[in-house]
């Protein structure tokens, strides 16, 4: 798609001050530069850009909202294996908290739960049914912190991990990989991209692999399949057709890392329970879930003034889950418990935003008006049994005594909801300096869920807000503040039979972001106060649950990202968080279980030259101070984890590359909620790439 007008370079992430470096390029020149990633893209701007933030692409440094980005680059060079792997090295992420878990992602943000979105559209995670990403599919992650409903409705206050799947690209490129490694890795990746036609205006991305291995615990594994198609369509001049579709399928049997302390923070008679045990039932146990992913993103430049995107997607997952895990224990003797499901969750989705952008001397304005719906139905069998089987020894395991669930024994579960959300977002650039932004959203929520015959509802009608300030110096600095809020609707009637009120988080903001000129990165440090209302907590008095709670959380970030000399790259995070939560109407402000007040990471990548040009050595740390269970009864202590990684570029092709994690192999405990949780044991692995 053609850019039109100088204004419109701001919104493919360059500032005002870099439009004159670019005036030169034509509007399809840059937009083939940019189509085709950082390897050929014109060096611009060391700033990494963001459209999570406002859903429309600008610097992360001019944004006056806390983002952080895991580029392409980042996602190669550190071999992450999941989502929440991806989250190791920012700030304000707690990721790895329940161990290595092969079947879900565990990641909390500021010390909240947080909101999954693909290519800025919801991905559900009702329940069971998680949708599980596959980061071979992905261009970059950006992580949104805080509340966010102005943009996104419905989120958890934790905030938004929008992952971006990858394009087609203008220029044709490939790349195959093979990979191997411990616990029985076999890997296998393609990558290609290019022009279906001799001017371009027809393009395509075919990504695919297939991954097995075994899970941390003893007798697990899982199998996947994954492929995704893309087509991009220059439909005129101003109008952009972007087709977008993925398929993954796994096979495999689940890891539950659910210990107790008694036997991982707790000596017994018996020593300490081996990390690999397994609580569950190998031979009972499955998850085999498929994911479908179909949709649609149209762009269209209606003059210089107006532009019309619209988004449509529909998901579907199909899933099939027996998961055995350990519920309490008398000694060594565990009693198990039993999650199983069976059903379909589909969902559809459309945005729509008309974006408005003037421009004079000394300002610029950028009108957001949007439109979306959201609809996911979900229909199936469950049953969640807690006395499953005879108790197992935690020690010395022997499985196979159990019975098998009947169908007679599982219940019909359906739920459907739907959510309608009109907002608008002004954002005001004046006198080249200052940044302000203001939006307001009104959504419709509705949610009908019956199980076993019994039916629940909500039915919300909420008006979210957000603004933000920010000041940009020509030194580089760029301080700013912020407000936002969120909701999350509550199933149930209160003791009076009136529906409860959905909780609500806000979060204000004050801190500074630094992007001098000669550093090829930035710095940002924030400090943030986040508060959620209307929580559940447990009344003694009622002897039931009430909306009566609050969660709350203060905290401080920094991060540092970029490169110190052209081959030497830093990533540098500090993270402190004081979370806080109800436990009950009378246990008040108790210390919130699985988080830990500081954090701390740092990675340092290195390319070498002259007789070693190809190599490049990469190594990191990472800390997690102490935390504490749920009830305070138990202190998790702190740990530190070393990553290392190396590769060698043979020529323009071939590259070797090894990746370890946990290098040391520390046995630690990530953390203690109810359960105590093993933290990930190390992962080795080493790949060949063919590129081109």
């Amino acid at each position: 798609m053609q850019i039109k007008h100088p204004a419109q370079f701001y919104r493919q992430g360059l500032s005002v001050a870099a439009i004159g470096a670019v005036s030169c390029l034509s509007g399809p020149a840059l937009a083939q530069s940019a189509d085709d990633g950082a390897d050929s893209m014109p060096t611009l701007s060391p700033i990494e850009v963001t459209s999570t933030a406002l859903k429309i692409e600008a610097p992360v440094t001019e944004t006056p909202r806390p983002v952080s980005v895991i580029t392409e680059q980042d996602l190669e060079i550190h071999d992450f294996q999941s989502l929440d792997d991806a989250m190791r090295y920012r700030s304000g992420a707690l990721s790895g908290l329940y161990g290595d878990d092969n079947d879900t992602d565990w990641i909390k943000v500021r010390g909240f739960d947080a909101s999954t979105y693909q290519d800025g559209m919801r991905i559900y995670q009702t329940g069971y049914y998680h949708w599980v990403t596959e980061p071979w599919g992905l261009e970059k992650v950006e992580l949104l912190k805080g509340p966010a409903s102005i943009l996104y409705g419905e989120v958890a206050p934790g905030g938004v991990i929008n992952t971006i799947s990858k394009r087609p690209t203008r220029q044709p490129r490939g790349k195959l990989q093979v990979q191997t490694g411990n616990r029985n890795l076999h890997w296998f990746g393609g990558d290609v991209s290019g022009p279906l036609t001799a001017d371009g205006d027809v393009r395509y991305r075919l990504v695919g692999l297939f991954k097995q291995r075994d899970g941390e615990l003893d007798q697990t594994h899982n199998d996947r399949y994954y492929i995704a198609p893309s087509l991009a369509i220059d439909l005129t001049d101003d109008t952009e057709l972007t087709l977008l579709a993925s398929f993954q399928k796994d096979n495999g049997v689940p890891t539950n890392p659910f210990k107790f302390a008694y036997g991982t923070l707790d000596s017994t008679p018996y020593g300490r329970v081996d990390p690999t045990t397994n609580f569950g039932e190998p031979s009972y146990d499955r998850n085999h879930r498929k994911q479908l992913f179909l949709g649609y993103e149209l762009n269209h430049q209606f003059n210089q003034t107006w532009s019309f995107e619209q988004n449509l997607r529909y998901t579907r997952m199909e899933l099939d889950l027996r998961s055995v895990y350990g519920l309490s224990h008398t000694g060594p003797q565990v009693t198990r418990g039993l999650v199983y499901r069976d059903g379909r969750l589909n969902s559809w989705q459309v945005d729509n935003q008309l974006v408005g952008h003037w421009f004079a001397d000394n300002w610029e304005n950028t009108l957001q008006i949007g439109l979306d719906y959201q609809k996911q139905e979900l229909d199936g069998q469950r049953l969640d049994d807690f006395n499953f089987g005879q108790p197992l020894d935690m020690f010395d395991p022997e499985y196979g005594h159990f019975t098998p669930v009947a169908a007679s024994q599982l219940q019909d579960h359906s739920l459907n909801s739907h959510q309608t959300g009109i907002y608008i977002q002004n954002q005001l650039r004046w006198n080249e300096h200052w940044v302000f932004l203001a939006g307001m959203r009104y959504d419709n929520v509705k949610i009908d869920d019956t199980l076993a015959g019994t039916y629940q509802k909500a039915d919300v009608d909420e008006l979210s807000l957000s603004g933000g300030v920010m000041y940009l110096a020509d030194n580089g600095l760029a301080p700013y503040a912020s407000y936002s809020e969120s909701f999350q609707p509550i199933m149930g009637v209160d003791g009076n039979g009136n529906l409860y009120d959905p909780s609500i988080g806000k979060q204000i903001e004050a801190g500074i972001k630094y992007a001098p000129i000669w550093l090829d990165g930035y710095v940002t440090a924030s400090a943030f106060r986040i508060k959620q209302d209307n929580t559940m907590v447990f009344s003694p008095s009622a002897g039931t649950q009430v909306q009566a709670g609050e969660q709350k959380t203060r905290g401080f970030e920094l991060e540092g990202v970029g490169y110190l000399t052209p081959d030497l790259q830093l990533v540098a995070t500090y993270t402190y968080t004081h979370a806080e939560i109800d436990e009950s109407t009378v246990n008040r402000d108790v210390r919130a279980a699985l988080i830990p007040r500081h954090m701390a990471s740092l990675w340092l990548n290195y390319s070498l030259s002259g007789a070693f040009d190809g190599l490049t050595l990469g190594a990191g740390l990472r800390y997690a101070g102490k935390s504490t269970n749920t009830g305070g009864s138990i202190e998790v202590p702190s740990y530190t984890v070393a990553d290392v990684m190396a590769s060698y570029a043979f020529d323009d092709n071939w590259t070797l590359q090894v990746n370890v994690h946990n290098l040391a192999n520390k046995k630690y405990v990530a953390s203690c909620g109810y359960w105590c949780y093993y933290g990930a044991s190390r992962s080795a692995t080493a790949s060949v790439s063919y590129s081109w």
